[in-house]
């Protein structure tokens, strides 16, 4: 008789997006749900779970097919600067402005590889600033502080 083998690298994210899925599943059914032409505030939450949950059925079946390697260690460096910049960036927008809290968020994420020069997370940051800058404030008009009241002199 032949034992399953299976990826465990793709059958944890699997297991965690079905989970994921069914959760928001369930708490899609407190929301008025409505038909197909007639939406409620619920529908699209549990369209998207749906789906969700189906992705992660899909991979954790998949991770039965193929063995993979083993979970390699855990990049603590990458989350110890990849999740506190979006943080920061929420806390810090409003009073520093779009373009100090974006450079400043884009520098901290910068740091997240270990081959990162200063210099290169410099410019990165700053070629990053100004893209987003010329995109969202003079290409879409979108109406932000560019400098906020902490930065103002």
């Amino acid at each position: 008789m032949k034992s399953i083998s299976f990826d465990s690298t793709n059958a944890l994210c699997g297991g965690i997006l079905t989970a994921v899925g069914l959760f928001f599943a369930w708490q899609a059914f407190n929301l008025e749900l409505g038909t197909a032409f007639r939406m409620g505030p619920g529908y699209f939450p549990l369209v998207l779970a749906v789906i969700l949950t189906l992705l992660g059925i899909v991979i954790l079946v998949q991770s039965t097919r193929v063995e993979g390697e083993p979970i390699g260690p855990i990049a603590l460096r990458g989350m110890l600067f990849i999740l506190p910049a979006p943080v920061f960036f929420g806390l810090t927008v409003r009073g520093l402005g779009f373009v100090p809290s974006l450079f400043f968020t884009a520098l901290i994420a910068c740091f997240a590889s270990g081959r990162m020069k200063p210099l290169t997370a410099i410019a990165l940051s700053l070629a990053l600033t100004a893209f987003s800058v010329a995109v969202f404030s003079y290409g879409l008009g979108l109406p932000f502080q560019r400098f906020g009241p902490w930065t103002q002199f």
